[in-house]
């Protein structure tokens, strides 16, 4: 029988009670999920599997603890986005310069008037390759900045926005880099994760893979009710159409990276491969709004740098996606295609189900990770039901916001 293992204080029962629901109907396998809430963790779940068979193939069960962590997929966006508004925020990244003043080689196939900032909210028009990446490539990570510095652009950059899968990370990382001399995943680790105290990195400390759980593919389930997930037929042909920018775009490394492999983990893969617990993204996000505990009861970013997160700065038809999206600089905004808790709302998706947002209108910082990769980009069932359950937790009927506990 399942246990459910953590807590949820007075008035988030229902949370609990969703979180077991998306094992009970929704395939999840393993998971946790945490809630800060105006200064104070309310929720901190775990159940299941942190490392379950791949393949048909026989493994010991390993039970979800406190302390697993989990490979994030472009959740990570959300920590390299907090990166680059950091430096923006202390005056070091100027988000109206152009990239190649700090990125010379960059300004190559007419690039040399794209601002940073369009770099943050996808306008840059480099979602894909031209030749795809190996994987070797990439775990080296200097030829994949340099393939997207020799990148002609898909179209005319600030004309129109398309989610960048992969490039983002490298685009947005080698700016980090290139300002401060360090990686984004040690600027992030020494400026951010440190100080806040997160178990959270972009490119895996030696000696921590034991608490890494195991990613494995699931088949989408069917929808429940007011939950309509299935993509509409002209998304579901551009992912198959081999040719489409999506699919370029999602492929821009071939083959795909395995992020159960110890040496993809320890890489710094900032547009994929982030690793954290589920409380450690809650806490980080609960940061950047002064929502979060300690050291993250003080925001990390200003007002005016929080506006510049929340944009919108991209909002309309997505050139990758094919459907609809709203980008800030570096996060998604809640909408149709990234629900979250409310319009205030910004924060990031992993493909496969994981999610961290905040919520500055309500105050809370929200993380959920999962070993089960259920088909998506952009959230699941198993997000949404999480998402649900914390609005009825918060906004009665009456539509004014209640603190529980």
């Amino acid at each position: 029988m399942l246990e459910i293992r953590g807590e949820a204080v007075e008035g988030f029962e229902p949370v609990r009670e969703a979180f077991a629901r998306n094992f009970r109907e929704h395939g999840e396998l393993g998971a946790a999920f945490a809630l800060y809430l105006r200064g104070r963790k309310v929720v901190d779940l775990w159940a299941g599997d942190a490392r379950p068979e791949v393949g048909g193939r026989p493994a010991p069960a390993v039970a979800w603890s406190a302390d697993t962590a989990q490979v994030l997929r472009s959740v990570t966006k959300g920590a390299v986005a907090g990166a680059a508004l950091l430096l923006a925020q202390r005056g070091e990244l100027d988000l109206d310069a152009p990239v190649a003043s700090y990125w010379p080689e960059f300004k190559a196939a007419g690039k040399d008037r794209i601002p940073v900032r369009w770099l943050l909210s996808h306008r840059a028009g480099l979602p894909a390759l031209d030749r795809p990446l190996t994987v070797d490539q990439v775990l080296s990570w200097e030829p994949a900045v340099a393939a997207v510095a020799a990148q002609a652009p898909f179209w005319e950059p600030g004309r129109a926005h398309g989610y960048h899968p992969y490039t983002y990370g490298w685009l947005v990382g080698e700016v980090v880099r290139r300002v401060t001399g360090r990686t984004v995943g040690r600027y992030f680790a020494e400026e951010i994760a440190g100080p806040l105290g997160l178990d959270l990195w972009i490119g895996l400390p030696a000696g921590l893979g034991d608490r890494v759980g195991r990613l494995v593919d699931l088949p989408a389930p069917p929808p429940g009710p007011g939950l309509r997930l299935r993509p509409k037929r002209s998304v579901s042909d551009a992912y198959q159409d081999p040719a489409s920018l999506t699919a370029r775009s999602f492929g821009a490394v071939r083959p795909g990276l395995d992020l159960n492999d110890p040496a993809a983990q320890a890489a710094e893969i900032p547009g994929a491969n982030g690793i954290g617990t589920a409380r450690a993204v809650a806490r980080y996000y609960a940061a950047l709004i002064g929502a979060g505990d300690g050291p993250a009861a003080r925001p990390l970013l200003t007002p005016a740098m929080l506006a510049e997160a929340m944009g919108p700065a991209s909002d309309g038809p997505d050139r990758v996606l094919i459907v609809n999206s709203r980008f800030g600089h570096g996060f998604f905004r809640h909408g149709p295609t990234s629900p979250m808790t409310s319009p205030a709302a910004f924060g990031h998706p992993g493909r496969g189900g994981a999610l961290g947002f905040a919520d500055p209108e309500l105050g809370l910082g929200f993380g959920y990770v999962t070993c089960g990769m259920q088909p998506g980009v952009t959230g699941d069932i198993r997000s949404r039901t999480l998402i649900e359950a914390v609005r009825s937790c918060l906004l009665p009927a009456s539509g004014t916001a209640r603190t529980p506990g």
